[in-house]
């Protein structure tokens, strides 16, 4: 037994109005200003709540018996069929416990909140199960308990199953359309509906806000609406003014109306008059001038109750003077937008094309993010705003200046970067050696003694880890044969340290200074032996390294490039 009226029941039917696209609904009803409809048509809990939205609905929330009585109705006339049907009711993703959230077991209806009084699960104990989801509702009689009872089952939400309930919520609601008894018998007219989310028929006991109405035989087109902004009852009427035919809701005159000689009109109380409608009545004493028009009334004083209706910006006054209707500012010459124009009621509103965007409300193209960038070798845009620099092959961003690049190389040889218009000036990356005219070839540091610990040769670089008798000892460095000594007490970093034990001499003391030649000729002599022995050293590793039929150079660092320069400037010192 419902608790509150039913306000009507939509059949569904195909008289009168063309079929919408997608699926029609089978059966509605209407509870105060929520409707319900029924649409079996197989669907996803997805697809089901798009559909629903496209007709300015969604999914039904089924929050007490009321709403449980509305189902078996609209299950009632479908010749006892039990399908299985989604609600609006989801798990968000997650496991719950069932037991512990209440009579919706941690479900949501699909309006996101868990308000109800109302439940009705197929399996009734679930204090020891864990859900977990996505997982949606299904209702059916098949799994309810008892006959006329429809019971919810939880169901993977990408099964499609039998239908599903949508749920409309409206301001208002209107009658079926009244005619005079024996009118229609006479005139043989009959009429037909049409619901804003799909219902058509004959048969109604109520009709939501936006529902037509047609009467055929007369030519007439009506439309449930609210009549004045404010008003809570809604009442069937068209655009045009004044009344339609007498016989079919009073020609939708407040009053009374009058069709008795030439067209029908609307009549007012001798104490009212008859508003800019031409259907309703207002009281003599409580008109005014803003009862008359549609937004502005201004008075004029020189006519008696004489006055002007004027509109809000965006719309232009009616061909009766009193409505106020939206100008199309799109249509406008010139149009108000630069690209694209969208009319809104009152307003427009500008959009750009694909591949512009609106800047202070202008459609302009997007700055390349590339603009005015100081990359060395070429600009890479990243997205709208980001960019990059790149180099050419052969060459990396420098990490210290991204805008500048450097030779790279991450091979044991690359080709050098040659000058085209001269083919001997050639450079290669650091820790490379130019070997047999273009091609450059890696130093292997280890080979040339470099690493006093154990060594791995890298492309361009080297890989030390640091003997025991280093400073560095355990540690990977390119210097392991720095002198670092440790501090103690209070003594500064570098420091030797300080002996215990006295100092002995291993021969007596100077007999006095040394004078400043001798010293000078000393130290030009020891200079002299240094770079002999050296350009030996190379010499014999340089002809080591030819017997293997492998050359390898050994002169990356500073003091390498010295030791080349000394062997190929100066003469071989002479043995003294």
């Amino acid at each position: 037994m419902l608790r509150v009226l039913l306000l009507g029941v939509l059949a569904p039917a195909s008289l009168g109005f063309p079929a919408p696209s997608g699926p029609q609904p089978r059966g509605s009803q209407c509870v105060e200003h929520d409707c319900f409809a029924l649409f079996l048509s197989p669907a996803t809990f997805l697809a089901a709540s798009q559909t629903c939205e496209r007709l300015q609905g969604h999914l039904m929330t089924v929050r007490s018996s009321v709403a449980a009585d509305v189902i078996s109705l609209l299950l009632s006339s479908n010749g006892g069929n039990s399908p299985r049907l989604w609600i609006g009711l989801k798990l968000p993703d997650g496991c719950h416990d069932a037991g512990r959230l209440g009579p919706l077991r941690g479900f949501q209806w699909v309006t996101s909140d868990n308000r109800t009084s109302y439940s009705r699960w197929a399996q009734p104990d679930r204090n020891a199960t864990s859900l977990c989801g996505p997982l949606c509702v299904v209702v059916s009689a098949a799994e309810a308990p008892g006959p006329g009872e429809q019971a919810w089952k939880e169901e993977s939400c990408t099964t499609e199953v039998e239908g599903f309930l949508c749920e409309f919520h409206f301001a208002a609601s209107c009658r079926p359309l009244t005619i005079e008894p024996g009118a229609a018998a006479a005139a043989n007219v009959s009429n037909t509906y049409s619901t804003p989310f799909g219902a058509r028929g004959a048969d109604f006991q109520a009709l939501p806000v936006g529902s037509s109405a047609s009467v055929a035989a007369l030519g007439l087109e009506l439309v449930c609406a609210v009549p004045r902004q404010g008003s809570a009852e809604a009442r069937w009427g068209r655009e045009a003014p004044g009344a339609w035919d007498c016989r079919v809701e009073n020609g939708g005159c407040e009053h009374r109306c009058n069709g008795s000689a030439g067209p029908p009109r609307c009549l007012c109380p001798a104490d009212a008059a008859l508003r800019a409608d031409g259907r309703s009545c207002a009281a003599l004493s409580a008109l005014s001038c803003n009862n008359l028009c549609d937004h502005f009334c201004v008075p004029n004083s020189e006519v008696p109750d004489g006055y002007t209706c004027m509109c809000e910006t965006g719309y232009q006054l009616a061909a009766d003077q009193h409505r106020c209707e939206d100008v199309d500012d799109c249509m406008l010459e010139p149009t108000p937008c630069s690209q694209r124009c969208i009319n809104t009621q009152g307003g427009f509103t500008c959009k750009c094309f694909p591949g512009y965007e609106m800047v202070d409300g202008e459609c302009v193209e997007p700055v390349d993010p590339c603009y005015g960038v100081n990359c060395e070798y070429q600009c890479q845009p990243l997205g709208h705003t980001g960019y990059r620099c790149v180099c050419a092959e052969g060459f990396a961003p420098n990490p210290l200046d991204p805008h500048r690049c450097q030779m790279f190389c991450n091979e044991t040889a690359c080709p050098a970067d040659c000058d085209p218009n001269s083919l001997d000036s050639c450079q290669c990356p650091d820790g490379y050696i130019l070997d047999e005219g273009s091609m450059c070839t890696d130093i292997d540091e280890c080979e040339n003694g470099d690493c006093t610990g154990e060594c791995h040769n890298l492309p361009g670089s080297f890989r030390c880890i640091c003997g025991p008798d280093s400073a560095l000892a355990g540690q990977a460095s390119t210097q392991c044969d720095l002198t670092t000594v440790s501090s103690t007490d209070d003594s500064g970093s570098g420091e030797p340290p300080a002996s215990s034990a006295p100092s002995t001499t291993s021969g007596p003391p100077a007999s006095g200074p040394v004078h400043s030649g001798v010293l000078i000729g000393i130290s030009i002599a020891s200079l002299s032996l240094v770079v002999a022995l050296l350009a030996l050293l190379c010499h014999l590793r340089k002809k080591q390294g030819a017997t293997r039929g492998d050359l390898e150079y050994k002169c990356a660092a500073p003091a390498k490039e010295v030791v080349l320069q000394h062997l190929s400037t100066e003469p071989t010192p002479q043995k003294l």
